[in-house]
């Protein structure tokens, strides 16, 4: 079975690249928070219903960033469960620990999954949203969280669909193609590196998760305007990209690039949906 494990890549590169890009993100990432969490907040609400959780679980979020959904967990498993929060960025864990500083049921560790001293067999629950497609070998990662989940315990966790399905990266695209940016190898961890359904359901069977489910699902991501949407991207978008088109552009050019691209999408009240697929993935541990 061909999968895309990655074998040609410089794993340690590659996951400093991505501790550091995130680490740079993380303000800017988390002052644009409720504009993502409109949409995004929807598919935490399926997460946990796919998960089953309940009072007193220990529930593992994988990638947590600054902290969902690992805050939304701590208020159903309550004071005699316990949530786990990691997360390659240090600057992500920053701002976790302090959105939980009320909390006693939460903890945020800077590890990378593949890597992190957590005991086996311990979590009743792993969830990740928008996290899991930056791992670079994705059947080693989910045989880690098979290590780490109890048996019978449960994944469940959001990816990004089909690129040409998320009209949320409409804006970013247009910029990347002005900028003529280099294409991603095959292989190489990113925002749609597990965006085939079927792909994804083999590798979390491969990995030994039994009862896979892969469905798609629509996340409603809306801006109140196109610029409201430009303005979002311009804190959002990676920094080393950032930085180019700021070196080849003018800041009035890289407005226009991306609202041109949405021009069409907008809403007779002016507001602009951007409706965008991910998948959304439940296996179960084997017993």
């Amino acid at each position: 079975m061909a999968t895309r494990s990655s074998e040609s890549l410089d794993a340690a590169g590659v996951k400093e690249e991505q501790r550091t890009t995130w680490n740079e993100m993380s303000a800017n990432w988390y002052s644009v928070r409720q504009d993502f969490e409109r949409g995004a907040g929807t598919v935490t609400t399926r997460l946990l219903e796919l998960a089953g959780l309940r009072e007193g679980q220990v529930v593992l979020d994988v990638a947590t960033g600054p902290g969902e959904p690992a805050l939304s967990v701590a208020r159903i498993v309550g004071d005699t469960g316990k949530v786990v929060g990691i997360d390659i960025s240090p600057g992500m864990i920053e701002i976790a620990r302090r959105r939980a500083a009320e909390l006693t049921n939460v903890e945020f560790i800077e590890a990378d999954l593949e890597s992190v001293e957590l005991p086996a067999d311990h979590f009743d629950v792993a969830l990740s949203r928008f996290g899991l497609m930056f791992a670079i070998d994705h059947v080693a990662t989910f045989r880690a969280l098979i290590r780490l989940l109890a048996p019978g315990g449960v994944l469940a966790a959001a990816v990004w669909g089909p690129p040409a399905k998320h009209l949320m990266t409409t804006g970013p695209a247009a910029l990347g193609d002005r900028l003529e940016l280099p294409t991603p190898a095959p292989g190489t961890p990113g925002p749609f590196s597990m965006s085939d359904a079927r792909q994804l359901a083999d590798e979390l069977t491969e990995a030994g998760f039994t009862d896979v489910a892969v469905v798609e699902r629509t996340v409603p991501f809306r801006f109140e305007s196109v610029d409201d949407y430009v303005q979002f991207n311009k804190r959002a978008l990676p920094p080393s990209m950032v930085r180019t088109a700021r070196g080849r552009l003018s800041d009035d050019e890289i407005d226009t690039i991306m609202a041109d691209a949405v021009a069409g999408l907008v809403a007779d009240d002016g507001s602009l949906p951007l409706p965008s697929a991910a998948l959304l993935l439940r296996a179960v541990a084997p017993a």
